[in-house]
């Protein structure tokens, strides 16, 4: 994982100022793929323990905005973030216990973006998510 000398370089490559909660969630995202915001403001607590809910959630969507992290929500799901960007890849999540893996393109060169009809649109990202029983849960 990186240090928090990475993650505020970071920040500075996006444009971004550098703010303690910023760089807590961006470290919080990066350990947990995957999260959904109260985990990452439970996380962003250790090591600031009075960090409202809103500095969470107002870093989250500068984070998401710059690209530095992704907001994904399968359906039924509450949004959930990850660092992984860029890539355009897939997730596959456990219709029992929730639990999400990412999954490269199934077929072709990431980013996947080639639809068989684009009807005219400039397509800029796709979303896939396979849906199934992970090997931890009993089918």
């Amino acid at each position: 994982m990186a240090t928090a000398l990475e993650f505020q370089e970071m920040l500075r490559g996006a444009a971004l100022r550098v703010t303690r909660p910023r760089v807590a969630v961006l470290r919080a995202v990066h350990a947990h793929p995957h999260a959904d915001t109260d985990s990452i403001i439970g996380t962003v607590r250790t090591d600031l323990p009075k960090v409202s809910h809103q500095t969470v959630y107002d870093s989250l969507r500068v984070l998401t905005a710059a690209g530095l992290v992704r907001r994904i929500q399968p359906s039924g799901s509450v949004a959930r973030y990850e660092s992984r960007t860029g890539d355009n890849h897939h997730h596959v999540v456990c219709r029992s216990c929730g639990a999400i893996a990412d999954v490269d393109c199934a077929v072709g060169d990431a980013p996947c973006l080639t639809a068989s009809d684009d009807r005219g649109y400039l397509i800029d990202e796709a979303e896939v998510v396979y849906w199934g029983i992970c090997s931890d849960c009993p089918t």
